[in-house]
């Protein structure tokens, strides 16, 4: 996974927050495309879609624990994920779907009426 530094002007004073960039697969189907984007720790109310301007953003953000006790070893980062994809006009932004089940977020992103396959009656 790749890191990303995004800066959030924040009026005098500018605020550094750090994302991992989580691991995505797409897969096109007739009626839709299909994102599925890694995002282990994340879970539903850690979860951030939108679009704006033909970009989808996934933000997911994770809760750690509080450990009672001495932490003796730890390995998870605690960054949070982001991951943007542009759009063609050849999707239909208003239907999107998405859903997260075990840290793997899952979108259904419906292709426009205009691109989707279709069947011409011969007279």
């Amino acid at each position: 996974m790749n890191t990303l530094v995004r800066e959030n002007g924040d009026g005098d004073r500018a605020q550094t927050q750090q994302f991992v960039v989580p691991f995505a697969s797409v897969t096109e189907a007739a009626e839709s495309y299909t994102l599925e984007v890694e995002m282990p720790g994340v879970n539903k109310e850690g979860l951030e879609v939108s679009v704006e301007n033909n970009e989808l953003t996934i933000v997911g953000r994770r809760h750690f624990p509080t450990v009672e006790g001495a932490l003796i070893h730890h390995e998870s980062r605690a960054e949070n994920f982001r991951r943007a994809f542009e759009f063609d006009p050849s999707v239909n932004a208003d239907k999107i779907s998405a859903k997260i089940d075990q840290g793997l977020v899952t979108l259904t992103v419906p292709k426009a009426e205009h691109v989707k396959p279709r069947k011409i009656v011969v007279s």
